[in-house]
């Protein structure tokens, strides 16, 4: 790949992450109005109509049978359960520590490809995973006799997020892109669905907490007030994902993967300016230390010629 290309895919890479970023700035700004899988529910649904759109039109063919039934939903529930405790974290932390926790998902991935897909994993890349929980603990900066354990859910999210895309792996060899955002899509709406008749109308919302009320809260509550913002999250998701696509498909992924971390950047920007967020020296430090250790694991696999990470992106 001619590396005067590859800026196309560094640009598309950098544009998602802006998109993601205003993505989660605007999920912080309503949950206060709005009920987490109100939004999980619109913004897949979307997106699943955007796409659908997009492949019509471009008379992409696709497979609606997969040979990895049970490991597609496996895949799917892994993906809602991590993404539903990072828009959870979202809302009591701020956008850069959330961003910073989540991006350890680099080292959860490498020890599920050693575990799962018998990868080999040198000292190197297990010293490089080492630091990069150490710059996770310097985030944390955790006092065991007073620890917020809902710090965590990002780092939960990361866990689950890895195991998705570890299985992601495997069923690729079968099932194409396609066919595997197909039942991302297909699932979630249906989960989505599921949780509307036993949440939606809001039985359960006895909490004064304003994170377990965003749970709980009666569906479209207040739509006449969030559904803009609602759309905007779904559109600026579809785009954002469909630039990532678009960067790991066309260009060189050792080189458009790195820029990934500039969702940190971005995080820290919109979080300083909307929400008046100045982050720490520990969190500036902790950060520093994730992106090193995970910029390390990119170019080492680059050398070993091992692409298991670096053909999914680390936000969808």
């Amino acid at each position: 790949m001619n590396e005067n290309k590859n800026i196309f895919g560094i640009i598309y890479i950098l544009i998602a992450m802006a998109l993601f970023s205003v993505h989660d700035a605007i999920l912080k700004y309503i949950f206060e109005k709005t009920s987490l899988y109100e939004i999980f529910f619109a913004r897949t649904l979307i997106a699943a109509l955007l796409s659908g759109g997009f492949l019509l039109i471009t008379k992409q063919r696709i497979s609606l049978i997969t040979h990895y039934p049970f490991l597609s939903i496996i895949r799917v529930v892994l993906h809602f359960l991590a993404f539903s405790f990072y828009f959870v974290s979202l809302t009591y932390l701020t956008l850069a520590v959330a961003t910073a926790l989540y991006f350890s998902t680099p080292f959860f991935m490498s020890i599920f490809a050693s575990i799962f897909l018998k990868e080999h994993i040198g000292y190197k890349r297990w010293l490089s995973i080492f630091l990069g929980f150490v710059g996770v603990y310097i985030i944390l900066n955790p006092n065991f006799n007073d620890f917020d354990y809902k710090t965590l859910l990002p780092l939960l999210c990361a866990l689950f997020y890895s195991l998705s895309m570890t299985i992601t792996k495997i069923t690729s060899d079968k099932d194409d892109t396609y066919t595997q955002l197909f039942y991302f899509y297909l699932i979630t709406i249906l989960l989505c669905s599921f949780l509307f008749l036993i949440l939606g109308s809001g039985q359960f919302d006895n909490f004064s907490d304003p994170t377990v009320k965003f749970i709980f809260r009666e569906w479209f509550s207040h739509i006449n007030h969030t559904w803009k913002f609602i759309l905007m999250i779904g559109v600026l998701a579809t785009i954002a994902f469909t630039c990532v696509f678009k960067a790991y498909s066309s260009y060189s992924t050792s080189v458009t993967s790195i820029f990934e971390y500039s969702l940190i950047v971005w995080s820290i920007v919109i979080g300083f300016f909307l929400f008046n967020d100045i982050p720490t020296l520990r969190t500036i430090t902790g950060c520093i230390i994730i992106i090193l250790a995970g910029m390390f694991i990119f170019f080492r696999e680059e050398i070993r010629e091992q692409k298991t990470n670096l053909e999914t992106p680390l936000r969808r």
